[in-house]
C-alpha cells in the first residue's frame, strides 16, 4: 500500500490499516499530543482504531510543541 504522509510517499506491506496501526508503525513511542488528517479531514483520536486509510491517501500527523 502506498500513503503519502507529511509530503513523503511511503510503502507497507499491508492490505488495510487503521489509522492507529499507521502510527504504531510510524511513531510507536510518541503518540500523545498529536493529530491526523486524512485527505484534509480530521480524524478524531477515539476513531483511530476503526478509521482505515486507503492506498494513495495523502496523511498528516502533527505533534504539538511547547513555546510561544
Amino acid at each position: 500500500m502506498e500513503l503519502k504522509i507529511n509530503q513523503q510517499t511511503k510503502n507497507f506491506n499491508a492490505e488495510s490499516l487503521s489509522v492507529q496501526s499507521l502510527l504504531d508503525l510510524e511513531i510507536p513511542h510518541k503518540q500523545n499530543g498529536i493529530a491526523v488528517a486524512v485527505n484534509n479531514t480530521v480524524v478524531p483520536k477515539t476513531k483511530w482504531n476503526e478509521f482505515f486509510v486507503s492506498e494513495t491517501d495523502d496523511i498528516l500527523i502533527i505533534s504539538a510543541t511547547q513555546g510561544g
